[in-house]
């Protein structure tokens, strides 16, 4: 089987990228996408509860975006550096991104906040990472909040006046490089109502890394490679999801990094084991859903693995004619876009 990328590709204006997030969470527009039909409908976000059953279960991922973004220079030069921490190895070595990497080659040392956080570039790995090690006194989330920015994707130019517009309201084990940007739409008060009214809320973890939004470069799907995120799902969520599917109840995913924490953690028949690990999932049309029944996601980027995701459970077409149509409609893409309902 052979699926390009080019088949997941759409044209999208550029004023349609979403510079900034809108002041009430819940007021984004929401789009209901029928994945057996193509039909496609138009609402706001605070109406999701008109798409939830009782005894349904919604799965939320509470991971948290670190300040991952740092600004600094290289010793001796004084040439610019930034450094995007992507995962923690051990103590306080990161992979990291550099830029520029042809100048930080192992062995060059680096300076954050005049001095008050230093660092050796120990070496290059998959994909020109660099394995870095930090060192500094006092206590390194402070000193990260204090000297680091939100690391917000490339299409976003505007600087962001309140970091925590970039976290969920349920956000809450540090470890990711970008926010699972569904979740940005629901308030306290969204969640509660759906708590209310009989829905079950299973909290997962994946800490996001980059390997989600790199570009798939080969022409055929197949061969491109994800990285690996770590996971997380507790005994009580596995527990709240398995109980949800005996009964009858759906499984609705926030996100795609929820959707892709519990197929991860499930065995063939659909049972999700409790435990952590590493997940490099890859999915794309033609996979077998074995929890999920429905997503609430945000609209992605042309030819992003996240697009083929979507496709995978509504169909390459419908999922290219709801962009078309959110296009026509002036709906907000990316980060801090408007959201859709698959179901």
């Amino acid at each position: 089987m052979q699926l390009k990328k080019s088949d997941f590709s759409y044209e999208l204006p550029p004023e349609l990228i979403a510079q900034t997030p809108l002041e009430d969470r819940s007021a984004s527009r929401l789009m209901h996408l029928d994945k057996e039909t193509g039909e496609v409908s138009h609402y706001h976000f605070r109406d999701i509860c008109k798409f939830l059953r009782p005894g349904d279960c919604l799965v939320l991922n509470n991971t948290k975006v670190i300040p991952a973004r740092l600004l600094g220079e290289r010793e001796g030069t004084g040439g610019h550096v930034e450094v995007l921490l992507l995962s923690r190895k051990e103590g306080d070595v990161w992979e990291t991104l550099v830029k520029p990497g042809k100048k930080c080659r192992p062995g060059t040392r680096l300076v954050f906040g005049d001095g008050l956080l230093r660092a050796e570039v120990l070496e290059t790995v998959e994909d020109g990472n660099r394995l870095i090690r930090f060192s500094y006194e006092g206590i390194w989330e402070e000193l990260l909040d204090r000297l680091g920015e939100m690391p917000l994707p490339p299409y976003i130019t505007r600087k962001l006046q309140d970091k925590n517009r970039y976290q969920t309201v349920y956000a809450k084990y540090e470890g990711s490089a970008a926010a699972p940007t569904a979740g940005l739409h629901f308030t306290e008060d969204l969640l509660k109502e759906i708590r209310d009214m009989g829905v079950g809320t299973a909290y997962v973890t994946l800490h996001v890394g980059l390997g989600t939004f790199r570009p798939v470069k080969e022409d055929n799907i197949l061969d491109h490679h994800m990285h690996s995120e770590w996971y997380e799902v507790s005994p009580e969520a596995a527990e709240l999801i398995n109980s949800t599917k005996a009964s009858g109840g759906r499984i609705l995913c926030v996100g795609t990094t929820s959707c892709r924490t519990v197929e991860s953690a499930a065995d063939e028949n659909g049972v999700v084991r409790a435990g952590s690990g590493e997940t490099e999932i890859f999915i794309y049309p033609g996979y077998r859903f074995r929890v999920l029944d429905g997503l609430i996601t945000n609209f992605h980027l042309p030819e992003s693995t996240l697009v083929m995701l979507v496709s995978a459970l509504a169909g390459r077409e419908r999922i290219l004619a709801a962009y078309e149509e959110a296009i026509r409609e002036r709906y907000r893409f990316f980060s801090f876009g408007d959201a859709m309902i698959i179901e």
